[in-house]
């Protein structure tokens, strides 16, 4: 059976690294939905959370970082538009922009991908582990299609598989963050969440 810890403990973060770090698949709180977390860098790990989640493999992961200063290591070319988004009052937040790679390309983890979608959230236990552990594969934890469950208890009951550890932060709104594309010109708005379409273009006119 699952492990759940409490969000609060004080040493859940430290479990939730060194489950990442082992190559486990970690259910995490995030400041929208609860997210299913892995390290990017562990290709063992992602397929697991593929078949988790039963997500088709050529969907690919967004990414979660702590801060803009992670973006120069990924490799992604930070357009004008991008960095406007980046430095509004919406980041960190319920924002998600995807962005394409400059001349040097991307880091290993994410070769052959054309662009990434990246996102820094709001939620504290999300921000610290994202300082200890780096930068986290992370995508909606529910089955694929199927609207996120709000709670530990519910998303565990949903799933076929386990995750390696579970983090309860209590109830999440069912609610995803706004994905915008950045790596096209003009950015298109690809999927309106919690941030409402008008407050983006308005950022972004």
């Amino acid at each position: 059976m699952v492990e759940i810890v409490q969000a609060t403990d004080s040493g859940a973060v430290e479990r939730a690294r060194l489950a990442l770090a082992g190559g486990g698949v970690v259910l995490l709180p995030t400041d929208t939905v609860y997210g299913l977390a892995v390290r990017p860098d562990r290709d063992d790990a992602a397929e697991r959370l593929f078949a988790i989640k039963q997500r088709p493999r050529s969907r690919n992961l967004p990414v979660m970082v702590a801060s803009g200063g992670a973006l120069g290591a990924l490799g992604v070319r930070v357009t004008g538009k991008a960095m406007r988004l980046i430095a509004s009052d919406l980041v960190p937040g319920a924002l998600t922009i995807a962005m394409g790679f400059g001349e040097a390309g991307p880091v290993r983890w994410l070769e052959g991908r054309r662009e990434v979608a990246i996102r820094i959230p709001a939620e504290p236990f999300m921000l610290e582990l994202l300082a200890r552990s780096g930068p986290l594969a992370v995508t909606s934890a529910n089955l694929h299609g199927r609207p996120t469950p709000g709670t530990v208890t519910e998303i565990l009951d949903e799933l076929i598989l386990e995750p390696a550890l579970a983090v309860d932060g209590g109830r999440r709104d069912a609610v995803p963050s706004t994905l915008v594309n950045c790596a096209v010109d003009p950015p298109v708005v690809e999927r309106e969440g919690v941030v409402p379409r008008s407050t983006v273009e308005e950022i972004l006119a």
